[in-house]
């Protein structure tokens, strides 16, 4: 059920990142699902590689090289044909800080809150 609601979630951030930044588009309701499910599964693998990989520039830049991490993924998911266009590594950019913090917002309202296992001394 949790990544159900994650999925819609991260679905209407991609409809609010192809309606307010220019060069970012979705091809419909079917496109921000799919284009928001691609993006999960590739920020879930490759992005924990390119940080590790990236580390010497990550500890240079004090954690700022993250968002052009963030920002080439998004590219490369917009340049599938899934879904989800992306004209230029500008428009990746915007759009993966606009899809952030859209996304952390809806969290915020919607996401069920986790469960707290009880502990007991």
């Amino acid at each position: 059920m949790r990544f159900l609601v994650r999925l819609i979630i991260n679905a209407l951030a991609l409809g609010a990142v192809a309606y307010f930044v220019p060069g970012v588009r979705i091809t419909g309701i079917e496109g921000a699902i799919v284009g928001a499910l691609v993006l999960g599964v590739v920020n879930a693998i490759l992005r924990p590689i390119l940080i590790l990989l990236a580390l010497p520039l990550e500890i240079i830049t004090l954690g700022l090289f993250t968002f052009v991490i963030n920002a080439l993924l998004f590219w490369v998911v917009g340049h599938l044909g899934l879904g989800l266009i992306v004209s230029g590594f500008g428009s990746a950019l915007v759009g993966s800080i606009v899809l952030a913090i859209v996304s952390w917002l809806l969290s915020l309202v919607f996401a069920p809150a986790p469960r707290r296992s009880a502990r007991r001394w």
